[in-house]
C-alpha cells in the first residue's frame, strides 16, 4: 500500500505535467479576436532610432484601402515658403505632375497622435506622407521598385528634413510596401493629378477655383520668400527673449508650421538636453537651441545636428 507521502508526490507530478502540456493563451491571440495583435516594442535594429509599431496594432493592414484622390482646397499656410537648417523651401502652390526617386523613410509611435502642418492629427495607421514642397494636401503614387508595390497616399504635412531622404510614409504604407523592418527605402514619388487620362481615374471631378490664399505664379512665391527674409534679417533682436549665441533650425511665417517642425525635430533629435525654442520677432517665428556659453559650444552642437541629418543649423548672435 502506498504512503500519503507517495500519493502526494504522485498527484503534484500530474499537475505539473498537466501545467506544461497546455498552452496559455498568449496577449496576441487574445488581441487577434479585437482586430489587434499584439507586437514586442522596438528595440532599434531596422526601425529608425527606437522608433516601432509600438505593442499593438491593426491585425487588417493589409485591408486598409489606399488614400482616394479628390480635389481639395489648398491649405491656407502649409503651403507658405519656410526655411530649415539654413535650406530654403519654396512649396507647391498647385498639384502638378512630378515624379521623384530617392529615399523614403517612416514614422512611427514617436509621431503618432501628433498635429501635421494640416493640424491634422498625424495617424500611423492611415494612408498618408510627409513631403517637404509638394502641395498641400495632394496625393501621390509612391513605388518600392524592390517589389514591385505601390500605394496611393495623401500628402497632409512637411518633412522629412534630412539630407538624404525625399519622402516620410505612414507605418501602414512602409508596411504595404514591404519596407517596415527598415528605416527607410528606395521608393519612386509620382503626384496624382486628379482627372488626369492615365493611371487612376476620377468620375465627376471638377477643379476648384484658385484659392485667394495661395500666390498664383511662381514670380509671387518668389516675391513672399524674398519678404520671407527680409523680415528675418529686419526684425528687432529687442523683441527676441534673450540675448546670447544660438543655433537656429527654422524659420516661419505661421506658428503653426513651426510647431509641427519643433515636433520632428525633439523626434529626429532626441538626444539634445537643451529644448528647441520658438521665438517670434515681427512675423516671423524661429525655432532655436541656447543660448550657448561660446561659439565653440554652439559649433559642437551644429556638428553634431549636421551629421543627424545632413543640415547644419545656423549660428546667430543677438
Amino acid at each position: 500500500m502506498m504512503s500519503w507521502k507517495n500519493v502526494f508526490c504522485l498527484a503534484l507530478l500530474g499537475l505539473m505535467l498537466a501545467a506544461c502540456g497546455s498552452t496559455p493563451k498568449s496577449a496576441s491571440s487574445t488581441g487577434a479576436s479585437r482586430g489587434i495583435k499584439t507586437m514586442p516594442a522596438s528595440k532599434g535594429g531596422g526601425y529608425y532610432k527606437d522608433d516601432g509599431p509600438g505593442e499593438e496594432i491593426p491585425a487588417n493592414l493589409d485591408q486598409i484601402p489606399d488614400a482616394e484622390p479628390r480635389w481639395e482646397p489648398l491649405h491656407k499656410w502649409a503651403n507658405r515658403p519656410y526655411v530649415v537648417m539654413g535650406r530654403e523651401y519654396v512649396p507647391d502652390t498647385r498639384v502638378k505632375n512630378f515624379r521623384q526617386e530617392g529615399l523614403g523613410s517612416w514614422y512611427g509611435r514617436k509621431f503618432h497622435g501628433q498635429r501635421t502642418s494640416t493640424g491634422e492629427t498625424y495617424d500611423m495607421f492611415a494612408m498618408t506622407a510627409a513631403h517637404p514642397t509638394l502641395a498641400i494636401p495632394s496625393y501621390v503614387r509612391v513605388t518600392n521598385p524592390a517589389n514591385g508595390k505601390a500605394v496611393v497616399l495623401r500628402v497632409n504635412d512637411r518633412g522629412p528634413f534630412h539630407a538624404d531622404r525625399i519622402i516620410d510614409l505612414s507605418y501602414t504604407a512602409a508596411y504595404k510596401l514591404g519596407y517596415i523592418g527598415q528605416g527607410s527605402s528606395r521608393v519612386i514619388v509620382e503626384s496624382i493629378v486628379p482627372g488626369e487620362i492615365g493611371g487612376t481615374t476620377y468620375a465627376d471631378v471638377t477643379p476648384p477655383p484658385r484659392s485667394t490664399e495661395a500666390p498664383r505664379s511662381s514670380e509671387d512665391m518668389d516675391t513672399m520668400f524674398r519678404r520671407l527674409l527680409e523680415e528675418e534679417r529686419e526684425s528687432a533682436p529687442a523683441a527676441l527673449p534673450e540675448r546670447g549665441i544660438f543655433l537656429q533650425l527654422g524659420a516661419f511665417a505661421n506658428a503653426d508650421n513651426a510647431e509641427n517642425l519643433k515636433n520632428h525635430l525633439t523626434r529626429d533629435l532626441d538626444w539634445l538636453n537643451d529644448p528647441i525654442q520658438i521665438n517670434r520677432a515681427g512675423n516671423i517665428h524661429r525655432l532655436q537651441l541656447g543660448p550657448y556659453p561660446s561659439r565653440a559650444e554652439a559649433e559642437r552642437i551644429a556638428q553634431r545636428i549636421r551629421l543627424a541629418l545632413g543640415y547644419a543649423p545656423t549660428i546667430v548672435t543677438r
